[in-house]
Parts: C-alpha cells; sequence; structure tokens
C-alpha cells in the first residue's frame, strides 16, 4: 500500500542534496529522486502545498516553485480538486539518434509488440519520388506498422522505402523483427533528418492509438541515407500523453 503523505513526508529534510543551491532546487531534487529511485510509485497522491509548507517549515511559494516546475517535466501531475500524483512515466526516444524501438520499449522492462497493417510493393508517386530522391513511377514498398508497450499503441509508423537498396523490405516479417533491423542490415544507414511537430491525428489515426481527437499526438518525419541515396521516408506519429522526445548536447 503506498504511504500516506505524511509518512512520505516524514524525515524529507534527510534526503535533501547538501548543495548551496537555493531550497526551490533542493526539494526538487529530492522528490525527483523519490520518485526515479522507485520509493514513490506512479499515481501516489504527493503531499499538498499546504502541507510541505507545514512539515518543512518553508514558504509556500518555494514549494509551489518545485512543484510546478515538476509538473511541467512531467515528473508530478496535477488534477484539479484532487491533488498533485506521480506521473506515469513517458516512453521517450533520442532526438538526435535513430534506435530500434523494441529495444527502446524492452530497455524500459516492458513488453513489446507490433502489428502489420500493410505491406506492398507500388510505383512511385510524384510526391513519393520526390521525397526519397527516385524516379516517379520506380518501384518502391509502402508499409505501415503499429507498435505497442504493453499492449498500449505508442507509435504508428508509415513507412517508404527504396525497393532498389532495400530489396527484399517486402519479404519480412515485422511483427517478428523492426523495419530497423532489416534496413540496417540491406542498406547500412549514414545520415538521417528528423522534422518534429505537434499534429492532431485524423479518425482513423485516433482509432489506431487509442486516443481522442483532440490529444495532441507528436509527429516525427525522418530521412535516412546510405551513401549518397536516400533509403526510407518514415511518419512515425506518438500519442503525446505517452511519448517524448530527449536530446542531449555539448558545446
Amino acid at each position: 500500500m503506498a504511504d500516506s503523505t505524511s509518512t512520505l513526508l516524514d524525515n524529507f529534510f534527510a534526503d535533501l542534496p547538501d548543495t548551496p543551491a537555493p531550497i526551490y532546487a533542493r526539494l526538487k531534487q529530492a522528490i525527483a529522486h523519490k520518485v526515479a529511485s522507485g520509493q514513490w510509485q506512479v499515481n501516489q497522491r504527493v503531499p499538498s502545498e499546504a502541507e510541505w509548507v507545514k512539515a518543512l517549515n518553508v514558504s509556500r511559494m518555494t514549494v509551489n516553485r518545485a512543484l510546478r516546475e515538476l509538473t511541467a517535466e512531467g515528473v508530478l501531475t496535477r488534477q484539479q480538486g484532487l491533488g498533485t500524483f506521480v506521473a506515469q512515466k513517458k516512453a521517450h526516444s533520442a532526438l538526435f539518434e535513430v534506435h530500434n524501438i523494441a529495444e527502446e520499449v524492452a530497455s524500459r522492462g516492458a513488453v513489446y509488440r507490433a502489428e502489420q497493417l500493410l505491406l506492398v510493393c507500388g510505383k512511385a508517386t510524384v510526391e513519393e519520388a520526390i521525397t526519397l530522391g527516385v524516379r516517379t513511377n520506380q518501384e518502391i514498398f509502402r508499409s505501415i506498422i503499429l507498435h505497442f508497450e504493453n499492449d498500449l499503441p505508442i507509435q504508428l509508423e508509415e513507412r517508404t522505402v527504396n525497393a532498389a537498396l532495400a530489396p527484399a523490405y517486402a519479404e519480412q516479417d515485422f511483427t517478428r523483427q523492426t523495419p530497423y533491423v532489416y534496413l540496417m542490415q540491406a542498406a547500412p544507414m549514414t545520415e538521417g533528418e528528423h522534422l518534429v511537430e505537434a499534429v492532431l491525428p485524423n479518425a482513423r489515426e485516433c482509432e489506431l492509438l487509442q486516443v481522442n481527437a483532440n490529444e495532441p499526438c507528436l509527429q516525427i518525419k525522418r530521412r535516412t541515407w546510405s551513401g549518397e541515396q536516400i533509403v526510407t521516408a518514415a511518419r512515425l506519429l506518438h500519442p503525446g500523453s505517452r511519448f517524448q522526445l530527449f536530446g542531449h548536447f555539448s558545446r
């Protein structure tokens, strides 16, 4: 059973980092540690602002800023009239890298599966030809795959592939391995590009991703090259409430 909020506050200051940082930052860091370490569980109610103020003898402004920033970062979630709770962890992917989604799901200790909705060969339309850098009517492959994490859909993948560079693409079973695995074998990626934006899903996408029509989704349009040639172009659609991108950079 989850601890009561009074139990959560017992000796809380003992867990605050001993640094010269402002008290709100120390409080925020300690709460984040409780969540990341699993000491505080998903959906567990955390103390109210008034309870923090009384127990820790800090200002309400200090507590408010810590909780507000943790909510904005997705560590906590606030429900009107009910309180503040530990948020569900979102799936995430690296912004500057391309990974196998099956491995990403497994790395979070979750179960991955996929449904192959479409896998066909056809002639490139004008738009597809421009995107893939091929001639109109050149042979390409099209696929649509729905990826799941613990039986919850987290990504709808629509992909076109240059058949000349990945000739056995249409022979694959993408419920057994992801397109990433085959494509990295057939035409190893040397370069890639991402275009990321927030979009609203259409009716079919809502049905497949099990989201409401007004839930924003994160759309990634990705192209990858092998040498000088474009191998594939993909549109990846993720429910915004279940997915986030993470990037790290340095100067």
